[in-house]
């Protein structure tokens, strides 16, 4: 009796099955108040993560002119530096190539917000104003202004009241957070903006300058290189800030693979081999 009932329940699903319509139901009639989709805005678009290696290149915004971090030979054009060491890492673990892609530290954050590449390396500090444009990956050093002084002059420039003082020249590269702080502090020394970021330093060496304010990182690095110019208290910082890599706000599988590269790097030594390669120049 059983399995009378149950072959005649199986005789009753199958005619259902036979008389459904065979095409899919037309799709819902979306209310005029309502928008016609909800999906999120970053499901319409392929993230980063997966055109890069369809690609087979990792375009890398960079300025090229702040050593340690990036510089670009004027004579053969090639680029060097810590993070263009760590890009090319990167790129590696995309299955790509890195292109380097040349910009300002004025355009920097526009350029990656435009699309003109994937991601800005090259010693690039976290701001607000660039929040807001652009997301950063985890920092992979702390970093903060600081002077760099002939050194005949270290006990001269050590505080901002000593820096602030009319006959004193602050010397700028223009566009980024460098510019952005001495104008944020000097009002009574004569700020002296210079284009070109790896000839500033000569500015000081010569005499046309007294004072540049940079990050810590860079002044150590540049003292190593120019003898005649010493870091002041590079230990102690007149600022906080911390580098990271800027990558598209909205294409989060993208950051979070960021996030994770370079949480390696830092803990398997991949990035002190690089930066320790360049500080003991």
């Amino acid at each position: 009796m059983r399995r009378a009932v149950a072959l005649s329940a199986l005789t009753c699903a199958l005619a259902l099955t036979a008389a459904a319509p065979t095409t899919a139901p037309a799709a819902r009639t979306a209310h005029p108040d309502r928008p016609a989709s909800t999906a999120h805005p970053a499901s319409a678009s392929a993230s980063l993560l997966d055109t890069i290696p369809r690609r087979g290149v990792l375009r890398v915004c960079t300025t090229g002119d702040y050593r340690p971090f990036t510089h670009r030979d004027p004579a053969s054009g090639a680029y060097r530096g810590v993070d263009v060491s760590m890009a090319r890492d990167l790129a590696r673990s995309l299955d790509a190539k890195p292109k380097y892609v040349p910009t300002t530290w004025a355009k920097l954050i526009d350029d990656l917000a435009a699309g003109r590449c994937d991601i800005a390396m090259g010693g690039v500090s976290i701001t607000l104003p660039r929040a807001r444009k652009a997301a950063f990956s985890e920092p992979v050093r702390r970093d903060g202004k600081t002077p760099i002084v002939r050194c005949a002059d270290q006990d001269k420039y050590r505080t901002l009241d000593e820096i602030d003082h009319p006959g004193v020249t602050v010397i700028v590269n223009p566009g980024g957070t460098n510019e952005q702080f001495a104008r944020s502090v000097i009002k009574r020394a004569t700020i002296k903006p210079h284009p070109d970021n790896t000839t500033i330093f000569d500015e000081i060496i010569a005499g046309r300058a007294d004072v540049m304010m940079t990050d810590a990182s860079e002044t150590r690095y540049q003292s190593t290189i120019h003898p005649e110019l010493c870091a002041v208290h590079p230990d102690r910082p007149f600022t906080f800030s911390e580098k990271a890599y800027a990558v598209p706000r909205a294409d989060f599988p993208f950051k979070a693979y960021v996030d994770q590269w370079v949480h390696l790097a830092k803990h398997d030594g991949t990035y002190k081999k690089y930066e320790d390669a360049w500080m003991a120049k």
